[in-house]
């Protein structure tokens, strides 16, 4: 995705002299090439991250369009001050592109790690939010983005499914087991391992790449009693949405994702996966002990 993202920023500013890129170091080698021809567009301020969203948000304020890229950790967390006040209370707006997103790079330790990036970006106001589940999905979500004219956060990752879905990130049902069957909502890169989970259970899976918006319509028009959100950062980050959206009816929710504890660990991403119970198997789990809850609940 991250490739993909160098490719595609590139094109974006050799074909449009409004956009424009500011980085904190991180990727400034792989985008040397563009800094050699459009020196006044992109911009490497060094390990400066709040400096680097400042920017963002004067050049938004000049009328031009910034990407801004990092880390996720440093991007949202380290900057978050920066995002309130430069760009949200301005009324100035960016497109944030992260990596790393979660634990991509448990092996760099505790800084890298970033699972409430989505939960922070979501006390701000009228933010898109769009997590890729494959790199096929990254280029039209970046221009998409680009060519808006509100503030976007695009979540890179190196975990993905094992193809692309299109779609402006509305659910996407990818697979029905009728109607009044639990829902299963999984955004971006956990529909897989989701979909393995519930194999053979009469569970309907739906695939968003966008959770801010969230599609409420589309929830309420699958959603039966039992919702299932997966979701690959902090648990439970789009609990309040699908609560609200689903407010007038009776429901049951799990959210899933990746858990509150510091597990005080390295490891890789695929270990991270399996400890948080987000692998297939984990999944599993988690699903058989919520569905056993409601036919207790229903005295079946």
């Amino acid at each position: 995705m991250r490739d993909i993202f160098t490719a595609t920023t590139t094109e974006l500013l050799a074909e449009d002299p409004h956009t424009a890129l500011v980085l904190a170091d991180i990727s400034a080698a792989a985008f040397a090439p563009a800094a050699a021809r459009h020196p006044d567009r992109v911009l490497n301020v060094g390990i400066r991250e709040q400096l680097m969203v400042g920017v963002a948000g004067g050049l938004a304020l000049t009328g031009l369009r910034p990407i801004v890229h990092s880390y996720a950790p440093f991007l949202v967390e380290r900057a978050y001050e920066q995002l309130k006040l430069d760009l949200d209370h301005q009324d100035a707006s960016a497109v944030l592109v992260g990596v790393g997103g979660s634990y991509d790079r448990a092996a760099s330790g505790r800084t890298h790690l970033s699972p409430a990036d989505v939960s922070l970006i979501d006390t701000l106001h009228g933010w898109t939010v769009h997590v890729p589940g494959h790199p096929g999905e990254v280029p039209a979500l970046l221009r998409n983005a680009v060519a808006g004219d509100g503030s976007a956060y695009l979540r890179l990752s190196v975990l993905q499914n094992d193809r692309p879905r299109g779609g402006d990130g509305s659910l996407a049902v990818v697979r029905d087991a009728g109607p009044g069957a639990p829902l299963l909502v999984a955004v971006g890169p956990v529909l897989d391992a989701a979909l393995a989970a519930v194999a053979d259970l009469p569970v309907t899976v739906a695939y968003t790449h966008r959770p801010r918006p969230f599609d409420t319509a589309g929830l309420r028009a699958l959603a039966g009693t039992e919702v299932i959100l997966v979701e690959p950062y902090l648990a439970g980050t789009s609990s309040r949405v699908v609560s609200a959206a689903l407010v007038d009816r009776p429901h049951r929710l799990l959210a899933l994702g990746v858990g509150r504890k510091d597990l005080r660990r390295y490891g890789s991403p695929e270990d991270h996966t399996r400890w948080h119970a987000l692998d297939s198997a984990g999944l599993r789990r988690s699903v058989d002990a919520f569905l056993a809850g409601a036919l207790l609940a229903a005295g079946r």
